[in-house]
């Protein structure tokens, strides 16, 4: 989910969200000792088809600067999540040699 490091869900827009989302999952895969590039999967919950379509471009640019993803490997829209006014929740598994 898109929590601040307080466990607030502060960002209110789908980019937004995905941001942090993404920032929280880059920072656990880094205190694990992995980059982006060692991420294999990634499923995204997401709660509008429209916005998540209408943020593309966003997203896009939020991983421009790595080059493991830039859209979910499955995407699914799903009737709510339990955090009130989450937008997205993203499933990632990351293989990091060792």
């Amino acid at each position: 989910m898109a929590f601040n490091a307080q466990g607030v869900l502060e960002e209110r827009t789908f980019a937004g969200q995905f941001r942090q989302a993404l920032g929280n999952t880059l920072a656990v895969l880094a205190e694990a000792g992995g980059r982006p590039e060692h991420i294999v999967r990634m499923t995204w919950y997401v709660t509008d088809k429209k916005e998540y379509l209408g943020a593309i471009s966003e997203v896009g640019a939020a991983t421009a600067s790595w080059s493991a993803r830039t859209t979910g490997d499955g995407v699914v829209q799903v009737a709510g999540l339990i955090e009130d006014g989450a937008k997205l929740e993203i499933e990632t598994t990351a293989v990091i040699p060792g």
